[in-house]
């Protein structure tokens, strides 16, 4: 059996740069750490080896690979040239459809595992770039690439997307004090709402083609880069004002990233004393991020009481296995002796 942990991602700054209607014109990037939610990924050889057992938020039992619904697992399955005799399973320290980037988090932790489960090491810009080719090209998602490469790599990075398709993994290394001083003042806050983000980023790619819109993201851009700028200063309130500016664009880019009553939480945390924030993911709901000061944190709860906050810390891991066990066939070949004389 072998088990996965990949993290889910928290974007900072810069999304929606990392979508190829952007990219192919101007460098992309994106400000974005990892979180200590993630997604577990288990694979195991099954009973039935002409069968594969996939056990998701439903359950599919099929003899022929093409027969999975799930797009995702049969594509992995695919590109790993597994074609039965496999149980997998999925579990998940959030909901699905929240704006932290578990359809990348799982599809990530699914290919880590299919290679660990042959014993096959595999580099995590290598499982990134599948990850992608899987998502975008062959299921055809209207995504980006940020997710999968935040993932797989872990930590807190400035990701850059070239036109050429390539993708540059940047580590935002700060000082222990500056980490602490973040994780403290950063909070998250569930709007009880669970998206579609296909249809959003869609509309996004669409968007991105006009002029105007073209020009907003390359503000966004610039603000990731600002951002990072301002984090290794030390200089937080600055950083937060930031994403304030970069959320105010972003809305901007399609009608369909936020409503009254995302609107509305946020202004109303503003007035709490949050410094500034986002709704994380492609928009229309899922979690709300904040920045706010430790005194005024009690108000800002208070406020949002109700809402339902996420506690989290940043990890730097990344895509891990963190369970391999294989059976020994040569001890499953020796018989019980008691077995053997009945």
């Amino acid at each position: 059996m072998i088990i996965s942990r990949t993290p889910f991602r928290v974007s900072f700054l810069g999304g929606g740069s990392d979508l190829a209607a952007f990219y192919q014109r101007q460098r992309g990037a994106v400000l974005s750490t990892t979180i200590d939610k993630y997604m577990y990924i288990s694979v195991h050889p099954y009973f039935e080896r002409d069968k594969i057992l996939v056990k998701y938020s439903q359950t599919e039992k099929c003899s022929e690979l093409a027969k999975l619904e799930h797009p995702l697992v049969r594509e992995c399955l695919r590109r790993r040239n597994y074609l039965s005799g496999l149980e997998i399973s999925s579990t998940a320290d959030v909901p699905a459809s929240t704006g932290l980037g578990s359809s990348s988090a799982f599809t990530v932790g699914l290919l880590h595992s299919l290679s660990a489960q042959r014993g096959q090491f595999v580099a995590k810009n290598r499982l990134a770039e599948e990850a992608c080719q899987i998502e975008i090209d062959m299921v055809g998602s209207p995504i980006g690439k940020q997710d999968q490469y935040a993932t797989a790599y872990g930590g807190l990075n400035l990701i850059e997307f070239l036109s050429s398709g390539d993708v540059v993994v940047t580590p935002v290394s700060l000082t222990h004090e500056i980490i602490q001083r973040l994780q403290r003042r950063l909070l998250m806050f569930y709007t009880h709402a669970q998206r579609d983000a296909n249809s959003i980023l869609a509309d996004q790619q669409k968007q991105i083609a006009t002029e105007g819109k073209f020009r907003t993201q390359e503000k966004m851009v610039e603000l990731a880069y600002d951002a990072r700028d301002r984090l290794f200063e030390g200089n937080l309130d600055a950083f937060a004002r930031l994403m304030h500016t970069g959320w105010e664009l972003k809305q901007r880019l399609s009608t369909k990233i936020s409503n009254q009553c995302i609107n509305d939480a946020y202004e109303r945390a503003l007035k709490a004393g949050a410094g500034g924030g986002k709704l994380l993911g492609a928009g229309g709901g899922g979690f709300l991020l904040l920045y706010c000061v430790e005194e005024k944190q009690d108000r800002l709860r208070e406020e949002l009481r109700d809402l339902q906050e996420l506690s989290f810390h940043f990890e730097f891991g990344g895509s891990q296995i963190i369970f391999a066990y294989e059976r020994d066939p040569a001890h499953e070949s020796e018989q019980n002796p008691h077995d053997a004389a009945r």
